[in-house]
């Protein structure tokens, strides 16, 4: 009879320890997922930011020499490489804020026809890249916290896979849109 006690109870330690096994795996792949989802949620912000400062540079509002370099800012940060992404999203972060901060450069730019949709365009993309930004690194923070637990480390349940990292870049949208 107590055999069969034993039995049972070990038995029901297997089952409910790979239960809990499963269920740790399943949530590591659950954060990866939503990792690579706010990864791209990211790069499509940063794709749309880059293409409307693109839109802005040959609109003809702003002068040759700033058109020139916030076209030059927003080309560099999309065909840059994995390794400069970084450095090129906050060069035209930079960029964009020197250009929309000159004097009176929303007045100017309402004054154009399509002018202030164009503006607000710029604004919901700057947000937009500010709020993925945050989205994606807070989902790196949970998913490294994930890995590096013991269970993870030591039945490998993430597999191959790398810590993934963090997106840092200076993306402070510039004082004209902050100030509302």
């Amino acid at each position: 009879m107590t055999t069969i006690v034993i039995v049972l109870v070990v038995g029901v330690v297997l089952v409910l320890t790979a239960v809990y096994i499963s269920w740790r795996a399943g949530r590591l792949d659950r954060l990866h997922i939503r990792l690579e989802l706010a990864r791209e949620a990211l790069d499509g912000a940063l794709v749309r930011r880059a293409a409307i400062c693109l839109e802005l540079a040959a609109s003809r509002i702003l002068d040759p020499a700033t058109s020139l370099v916030l076209a030059s800012a927003a080309h560099e940060a999309r065909t840059a490489g994995v390794e400069e992404r970084e450095h090129a999203e906050s060069d035209l972060s930079r960029t964009l804020r020197a250009a929309v901060d000159q004097e009176r450069f929303r007045e100017k730019l309402a004054e154009r026809p399509g002018g202030a949709e164009l503006f607000a365009e710029l604004e919901e993309a700057v947000a937009k890249v500010v709020y993925s930004r945050r989205f994606y690194n807070n989902a790196a923070g949970v998913t490294r916290t994930a890995q590096r637990r013991f269970l993870a480390r030591t039945l490998r349940l993430a597999g191959y896979t790398e810590y993934p990292g963090f997106f840092e870049i200076d993306d402070d949208p510039p004082r004209a849109m902050a100030a509302e």
